[in-house]
């Protein structure tokens, strides 16, 4: 009898246990489908050929910045909703848009892993044409950094999970910082204010340069400043077989400049082309300026891309997520000095 009892009581133990999971845990999906940046969207005929279309391609189809040829943002697919079924309904990013009399909830709905993960899914609704262009023009910035943050959060997931330790260690001990970038990478040269590591194929290389240097006042975070210094290190230590070649900044074409935060820490984004002097190389970099407040100093992340007669905009997405993967060793500090410069202003 004590024996059918304790069973008894397991078993209802293990079942309150099993619903209050059921309960609070998340709903389980298949992994996503497609390759990165592609963007399923399931609109009418009519509506993909009139004006919500044109639109969708304008915003989605744009060509990124920074790199040596046309490629765009997002590689879009369109489906008409009754082409939406299951095989369709694990892609990675999908835009839905209805527009229709019917619609009595017009409005902009974004869904986090709606039938697989981590999947992004947005529903534009909207009873006439007018209507949509109006939601679409109030939300299609949002819109946009939601699907792009979506793919960047996808390849840093996965770097959270498996990244070089090597590269992680030493700068961790050299540079009073750690990135997570992906196995494969291998570090080049290394200082106590410098280092360069990278992933070399037969047909393309990966790098990230770190380095630092004093802060001294705010004129640091001008791109011309930022541009100079980061000009004179690459010249230091970078270079290739041909003699007197050095890497820099490609000047011919104007970068894209911005100031940023990054954990909460004032800084500076670039992104560009770089070239190799003296020799016949180049391609795309991100660079992000970082103050290490505490340390009175800027940490410099330089990632860039060489992959000749290849795409170009997968694997520079790749080296972004590495490059903002940056975290300094005092953040904590930092972060106590950031709040007081807040508070004062």
């Amino acid at each position: 009898m004590k024996r059918l009892l304790s069973t008894l009581t397991g078993f209802i133990i293990v079942f309150f246990l099993f619903q209050s999971c059921k309960k609070d845990a998340p709903v389980l999906h298949t992994n996503i489908s497609g390759k990165a940046n592609d963007l399923l969207v399931v609109i009418s005929e009519d509506s993909w050929k009139g004006k919500p279309g044109e639109l969708i391609k304008e915003t989605f189809g744009q060509f990124q910045h920074g790199l040596p040829q046309e490629e765009p943002l997002f590689d879009i697919i369109n489906i008409p909703p009754v082409a939406f079924k299951n095989i369709f309904k694990s892609n990675r990013n999908i835009l839905q848009v209805t527009v229709s009399s019917t619609v009595t909830n017009p409005g902009v709905q974004i869904k986090d892993n709606a039938w697989a993960y981590p999947q992004a899914v947005v529903e534009i609704s909207a009873q006439n044409m007018e209507q949509f262009e109006k939601l679409f023009a109030e939300n299609n910035g949002k819109i946009l950094s939601y699907f792009l943050n979506a793919e960047k959060k996808r390849i840093t997931g996965n770097y959270e999970k498996y990244y070089e330790k090597a590269v992680y260690n030493v700068l961790d001990k050299n540079l009073g910082v750690t990135m997570k970038v992906p196995p494969g990478f291998v570090v080049a040269i290394q200082n106590e204010n410098f280092a360069w590591f990278r992933y070399e194929t037969p047909e393309i290389s990966q790098a990230i340069i770190v380095y630092t240097f004093p802060y001294t006042s705010d004129s640091t975070f001008t791109e011309s400043y930022l541009t100079a210094k980061r000009d004179s290190v690459l010249k230091r230590y970078i270079s290739s077989t041909a003699p007197g070649s050095y890497m820099t900044t490609e000047k011919r074409v104007p970068a894209l400049f911005a100031i940023t935060e990054h954990n909460k820490n004032y800084a500076a984004e670039t992104r560009g082309l770089w070239i190799l002097e003296n020799d016949f190389m180049g391609g795309p970099y991100i660079a992000l300026d970082e103050l290490d407040a505490v340390n009175q100093r800027i940490v410099s992340v330089f990632g860039y891309v060489y992959a000749p007669s290849k795409d170009k905009r997968n694997y520079l997405q790749q080296v972004e997520a590495m490059v903002y993967s940056l975290k300094m060793n005092k953040q904590a500090e930092n972060d106590k000095i950031n709040s007081q410069v807040k508070m004062g202003n």
